[in-house]
């Protein structure tokens, strides 16, 4: 599988899984079957409130050490000693030694201490808690301001993107930064998208789902989608999309589909806060 590596030498594979609401008994046996099927990139997050599913699941996988384990801090616990704290309780809930990487959910700019939480993040990456870490959700003004005031960069920025939210200048400046780009929400959950005549054309061309094509396309853009799925079919339809070539034509099409309001719940980072 293609593989993004970002500046600091963090490597991951062109898709993750997303395991937001695999929750429980019955999200510990969908994370196993992901696992099972191939996908090594788990993604999770202290408000999932699944942290411990994942772990579960990666336990009883016996391949720890093939797999890249993500979890996120949230909004309510960006001051130092909170973040600290909340980090541990990750691994607590996991039951794992170390986490391969950690990000900042939201920079809640309104509070204002996502920089202080970054140092905290920092700090847990030299203390061995966590392999790598990045953010979710920030804007070009805010990874600069991370790297004037800790001069360091995250590895990852994890965005929404999706066809109707094809986010240029963040892939741009990620790009340029060697941040890597991953896409939460990229079948773009709440609207039509999978319906949509463009998808249908690309998909019929390539004898492929238009899941498939969207996340592909998201791949050829220079990111990494984040599907989240239970059933094993739907599973493998969507690490199969790893395989799928997009003509540049048809790229540009469906990034085309760009909407000035694409935001699936019009959580602009902004102004947006998450706790």
């Amino acid at each position: 599988m293609r593989t993004f590596t970002a500046h600091a030498g963090l490597t991951l594979p062109a898709l993750g899984f997303g395991t937001y609401r695999l929750n429980g008994t019955e999200g510990v046996a969908a994370i196993e079957r992901a696992i099972d099927g191939g996908w090594t990139l788990l993604d999770s997050a202290f408000n999932y409130e699944n942290e411990g599913a994942v772990g579960r699941a990666v336990r009883n996988s016996g391949r720890r050490d093939e797999l890249i384990i993500t979890s996120k801090l949230p909004g309510r616990h960006h001051a130092r000693d909170e973040a600290i704290a909340t980090i541990e309780e990750s691994l607590f809930r996991t039951g794992l030694d170390v986490l391969d990487l950690y990000l900042i959910h939201w920079p809640n700019p309104g509070v204002d201490k996502y920089v202080e939480a970054w140092g905290a993040l920092i700090e847990a990456r030299d203390r061995g808690l966590v392999k790598a870490i990045g953010v979710c959700n920030f804007e070009p003004e805010h990874l600069d301001r991370l790297q004037a005031e800790t001069g360091e960069l995250p590895q990852v920025n994890q965005i929404e993107l999706h066809p109707y939210f094809p986010q240029a200048e963040l892939l741009a400046y990620g790009a340029e930064h060697g941040i890597i780009t991953e896409a939460w929400t990229p079948l773009g959950r709440g609207y039509d998208l999978l319906e949509h005549p463009v998808l249908t054309e690309v998909a019929a061309a390539h004898d492929a789902t238009t899941a498939q094509v969207a996340l592909a396309w998201s791949i050829a853009l220079g990111a990494l989608p984040l599907p989240k799925a239970a059933s094993p079919e739907r599973q493998a339809e969507n690490l199969a999309a790893a395989d799928l070539e997009l003509t540049d034509d048809e790229v540009a099409r469906i990034s085309a589909l760009g909407r000035p309001d694409g935001r699936t719940y019009d959580q602009d980072p902004t102004r947006y806060e998450e706790f």
